[in-house]
C-alpha cells in the first residue's frame, strides 16, 4: 500500500461541492445533467463531471447570515445553487419558480460576481437547502499537491424540457444521459471522466427514480470516501471502503487520470 488515506503535509486541500441533478428520462432510468470541462483547465480538462465547484467565502458568508447550524455543509449547498445557475443557467434550490428570463439575469449577475446573496435579493427568491440530499463526500489523499474534499448532493428537476447553454469558459457542452449511458460513453471513450465521477456514476446506475437514489442517500451510512492504493499482480489498484453503496471498490490507478 502506497498511501493509507492520510494527508501529507504537501498537499493543499480544496472544499468543493457538486450536485448531481435529476429530470424524468425515459421509462427505465431518469436523466443527470453532465458538464464537459474545457480542455484548457488544469484540474479534470476535457473531462465529463457534474455541475460544481470551489465553496467561495461568499457561500460561508451567507449560511453565517441564516444561522446554519451546520455552516460547512449550509456553504456547501449555496454553492451547488451557485454554480449550477453560472455553468449551467439553470435555478435550483429556491422555493421560488424562476422564470427563464430570471435565470439569464441571475447567471449574468453572477457572471460578474460570485455571489448568491444578492441574486436572491434581487428577485426575491429564498433558498431551499433541503431539496439538495447529501449524497457522498470524497477527499482523495493519495497523491501530492491540490487535493479538492467534494460534497455531493442530489437534486430533482423533475419532468420538462429545458434549454440549457454552457458558460463557454470553464465548460463546453452540457447534455443529460441516463448513468448508465453515460458509463457507456466513458467505456467507448466517447467522452472521458475521472475516478470519482465513474465511480458515482456507477453508484447512481443502480437506481430507477430519483427517489430510489435518495432514499438509498438516507439509508447509507455516512462515510468520507478517501482512497487508497494497493499494488495488485499486474498494476497497481485504487480502492474505497465497503459497504457505502458503491457497486465498483477497485479499479487500476490508471483511472485517477483522464483516459
Amino acid at each position: 500500500m502506497a498511501n493509507d488515506g492520510q494527508k501529507t503535509k504537501e498537499q493543499v486541500v480544496v472544499e468543493a461541492a457538486t450536485v448531481v441533478v435529476f429530470r424524468n428520462g425515459g421509462p427505465d432510468a431518469p436523466e443527470i445533467l453532465m458538464i464537459q470541462r474545457a480542455k484548457e483547465l488544469s484540474f479534470a480538462g476535457s473531462a465529463v463531471v457534474f455541475p460544481g465547484g470551489k465553496i467561495h467565502e461568499s457561500d460561508r458568508e451567507l449560511a453565517r447570515s441564516l444561522g446554519a447550524m451546520h455552516g460547512d455543509d449550509t456553504a456547501a449547498r449555496i454553492a451547488c445553487i451557485r454554480e449550477v445557475i453560472e455553468e449551467t443557467g439553470l435555478v435550483i434550490g429556491i422555493s421560488q419558480r424562476a422564470s427563464a428570463d430570471q435565470a439569464q439575469a441571475a447567471r449574468a449577475m453572477l457572471a460578474d460576481r460570485e455571489d448568491l446573496a444578492p441574486v436572491l435579493g434581487q428577485f426575491g427568491w429564498t433558498l431551499d437547502l433541503e431539496c439538495l440530499v447529501p449524497f457522498a463526500r470524497w477527499v482523495p489523499t493519495f497523491k501530492p499537491g491540490r487535493i479538492f474534499d467534494t460534497r455531493f448532493y442530489l437534486a430533482n428537476l423533475g419532468s420538462g424540457n429545458v434549454e440549457l447553454t454552457p458558460d463557454l469558459g470553464e465548460s463546453t457542452r452540457l447534455f443529460w444521459a441516463s448513468a448508465r449511458d453515460a458509463l457507456d460513453l466513458i467505456e467507448t471513450r466517447a467522452i472521458k471522466a475521472i475516478y470519482p465521477t465513474r465511480r458515482n456514476l456507477e453508484r447512481l446506475a443502480q437506481f430507477a427514480s430519483f427517489d430510489d437514489a435518495a432514499m438509498h442517500a438516507a439509508e447509507t451510512p455516512e462515510r468520507t470516501v478517501s482512497p487508497w492504493i494497493v499494488q495488485g499482480e499486474v498494476e497497481q489498484m485504487l480502492h474505497i471502503p465497503e459497504g457505502i453503496g458503491y457497486p465498483v471498490t477497485a479499479a487500476p490507478l490508471s483511472q485517477i487520470a483522464i483516459d
